[in-house]
């Protein structure tokens, strides 16, 4: 995939393994409103989609319990979430591979910038990417679609055939498809094959070392 100059890559589940920091922020902001759950693993389902959406489909939240939710899960996110989390093996190596070869690497994240900016930059890997886009604090920019076509206005991309996204969810494959850019589905985050196929990925790899050859 030699005709691939720009990559952008989804962060939750793509770059790092969020698990530990999302669920129990969700945890912690459920609280807030009676409901105790103590099984991380069915909180799973909050990597990936906008936080806000989450609240509302899996505890019917209005949209105003859903923005209060959001805000109560940074209480967490912010003291402890962002840092409890750990880069996938192999993705060091493979930015820095791709970045020798001349590509050029984004990040396109449902996460707000400033937190993925701050977890990216923990991990040392920031100095890979030539920018790091993510949703709004506001909430004024959520969708991956979105922030994707902020990214590539933003970095000047307008051969949208030279690029193509990296994610492990059906939001990237769908945001990336918004905005007329190709997408790779990986199996190594939280979405699964069903899911990504589903969707309309390109290509569906799993694993990081699947993902490093399909760009050589």
């Amino acid at each position: 995939m030699k005709d691939k100059k720009y990559l952008l890559f989804d962060l939750d589940g793509t770059l790092t393994d969020p698990f530990t920091g999302i669920t129990r922020s969700v945890q912690h902001a459920l609280k807030h409103y009676g409901i105790i759950e103590n099984d991380l693993n069915l909180l799973t389902p909050f990597i990936g989609p906008p936080l806000i959406d989450s609240f509302r489909e899996r505890y019917h939240f209005s949209e105003e319990q859903a923005k209060e939710a959001v805000c109560y899960y940074r209480e967490y996110f912010v003291e402890k979430g962002w840092c409890e989390n750990k880069v996938y093996p192999g993705i060091p190596e493979l930015l820095k591979h791709l970045q020798e070869a001349g590509r050029k690497l984004y990040v396109a994240t449902s996460k707000p910038t400033p937190f993925a900016e701050k977890i990216l930059s923990h991990f040392n890997l920031s100095r890979y990417f030539e920018r790091i886009e993510g949703s709004s604090l506001d909430h004024t920019k959520m969708r991956k679609a979105e922030v994707m076509q902020s990214l590539l206005a933003q970095a000047g991309i307008t051969e949208k055939g030279e690029a193509i996204m990296v994610g492990d969810r059906k939001y990237d494959v769908i945001g990336a498809h918004e905005v007329s850019v190709e997408c790779v589905g990986v199996l190594y985050g939280y979405g699964s094959r069903e899911e990504l196929i589903s969707a309309g990925a390109d290509y569906v790899v799993p694993s990081v070392e699947a993902l490093s050859a399909l760009f050589r």
